[in-house]
């Protein structure tokens, strides 16, 4: 198992560094943030020193480095519009983001789950042709345009829920969080609903193929033949074996809500990581969107690295195989 470790730690890292040399070359390519950053009528004379300040007359590789070195010591830099150092103002954003894709993750997993279960169980129920349904539906509507009819339905025409924002927060875990109210959890039961939709539809399509998959095999007849209940032949049998491809899934799910919850996040006003970095591109705020798509990879990166190891825990010819 330290084997294992080793060599999964050591590839994480190895594409954290590929990345952000990707990602520090992409965003330095495009356009220059000085001319945003002053007025089109100052002098030479200011817009050379500001160029010097910055840094930005060094060669790209140079400004890379000492983006790196700043970073291993926890400097990300300062945001040209905010004025503010970027680890602070990002992270004073990830709660928001965190809770939103956490719940909306949450909310897809205790649905998708035992529902893409009873469908592979019970295929040729109306229940599981609703189901399987719903999670076409899942798939095939536009985030925003859920999200603009949640909206209209239950915040303008119904008055149940708030159209957007965090509302109150409370402190919580060393974070600021809206679940710690009744009023803030109103506020983000429908931007988590929203993005739990495509997420709810992907697992429901997964757990019911793996479920109509195991179903048929050998150990399953085997186990009813035993005279095992059906609620302990989904549970210990079905479950069990459909486990390793949704765990695999929900990890690359969860990374990929925490990053991109744009869309959701602009429809709710949701002022989390999303909502930062698309108003860092619009001013070109070069430092603020490096060091976002920088924790990206690093969180897909650490989400990654941990579904390997749970991967290896439950099936142990991974772990033999990375051994060999």
């Amino acid at each position: 198992m330290i084997g294992f470790f080793i060599q999964r730690l050591l590839q994480a890292v190895l594409v954290v560094v590929a990345m952000s040399m990707l990602v520090f070359v992409g965003v330095y390519a495009i356009g220059n943030p000085i001319d945003v950053m002053i007025d089109p009528a100052s002098s030479q004379a200011l817009r050379e020193s500001l160029i010097q300040r910055y840094g930005f007359d060094r060669p790209l590789y140079a400004q890379y480095f000492i983006f790196m070195g700043n970073l291993l010591q926890g400097d990300m830099g300062e945001s040209f519009i905010y004025r503010l150092p970027v680890f602070g103002l990002i992270f004073s954003r990830l709660p928001a983001t965190l809770e939103l894709a956490v719940s909306a993750m949450l909310i897809a997993t205790l649905l998708g789950i035992p529902l893409g279960i009873w469908a592979g169980y019970k295929p040729d129920a109306v229940s599981s042709k609703v189901i399987m349904g719903v999670s076409v539906l899942g798939f095939s509507v536009p985030t925003f345009w859920v999200g603009l009819l949640l909206i209209m339905g239950f915040a303008v025409e119904l008055r149940w829920l708030p159209s957007g924002g965090r509302g109150p927060v409370t402190e919580m875990l060393g974070m600021k969080l809206s679940i710690g109210s009744l009023e803030g959890l109103s506020h983000l039961v429908l931007p988590a609903f929203n993005l739990a939709l495509f997420k709810l539809g992907l697992l429901i399509r997964l757990a019911r193929a793996g479920t109509v998959e195991v179903m048929s095999s050998d150990y399953v007849r085997f186990a009813r033949a035993q005279g095992l209940s059906e609620s302990k032949v989904l549970g210990l049998h079905v479950l069990k074996n459909i486990s390793i491809p949704i765990v695999t899934v929900f990890g690359l799910e969860f990374g990929s809500t925490l990053a991109f919850a744009v869309v959701t996040e602009t429809v709710f006003n949701w002022p989390g990581m999303g909502k930062l970095i698309i108003d860092s591109i619009t001013v070109l705020d070069r430092p603020v969107m490096v060091a976002y798509l920088v924790l990206v990879v690093v969180l897909f990166v650490l989400i990654n690295f941990v579904v390997d190891l749970i991967y290896g825990q439950l099936d142990p010819r991974i772990r033999i195989k990375a051994a060999q």
